[in-house]
């Protein structure tokens, strides 16, 4: 008897329809989440290119990893 007592979840005590909106709801925030997710990615992807674009050539030069001791002769 213990075992059955054990294994009673919310959804037990809950009603069908109940839990079914519950459900609904936190798959709509996950989806929710998700989104915000995605779109705060796309906007960090965009700040990064925005960010190479407007880089000085100094900035360029720096970061090159050419070195024109190699090309001297």
């Amino acid at each position: 008897m213990k075992k059955q007592e054990e294994k009673i979840t919310v959804k037990d005590y809950l009603d069908t329809d109940v839990y079914a909106k519950l459900r609904e709801k936190k798959s709509a925030l996950e989806a929710e989440e998700k989104r915000k997710k995605a779109e705060e990615e796309a906007r960090k992807r965009e700040e990064q290119r925005q960010r190479e674009k407007n880089k000085t050539f100094e900035e360029l030069l720096n970061e090159s990893q050419l070195d024109w001791r190699k090309f001297k002769e």
